[in-house]
């Protein structure tokens, strides 16, 4: 889901194999190349991020419908399913663009060689109130 804004704690990106059908985030741990499981990482990433949008629903649904030019019912009951699902959405992809633009932006997810995240360094001006510390 996040191929090219993973990295690992020395800032070294963390390349994206296949392991059967599985993709896996590999980590350079002195040598020893450490397939983790994307999935696993993924789900961290996506609670602490749905964590941040219900802190701030409000907030981020009214941006939600302001970026899409909308401001009815139905679009609203939408934005907030969906922000209900958010944790569902491993293994779904994030366009090459959207991906390219969070990386411009300052997005990058910080693993240990265990698969761990440690840290999610969000862009300048996050989610209004937000330290950047995972």
């Amino acid at each position: 889901m996040f191929e090219g804004l993973v990295i690992d704690q020395r800032g070294r990106p963390a390349d994206v194999k296949y392991v059967g059908q599985d993709a896996c985030y590999v980590v350079d741990d002195d040598g020893f190349l450490r397939h983790i499981d994307a999935a696993s990482v993924d789900r961290q990433v996506l609670a602490f991020l749905k964590g941040q949008v219900d802190e701030h629903r409000d907030v981020a649904v009214d941006g939600v419908l302001q970026m899409m030019g909308k401001d009815d019912l139905f679009t609203k009951v939408a934005v907030e399913s969906s922000i209900d699902k958010m944790d569902e959405a491993v293994g779904q992809p994030i366009p090459t663009e959207a991906r390219q633009w969070l990386g411009m932006l300052g997005f990058r997810i910080v693993i240990d060689e265990r698969g761990q995240v440690v840290d999610i360094e969000m862009p300048a001006g996050g989610i209004e109130g937000d330290d950047g510390e995972y």
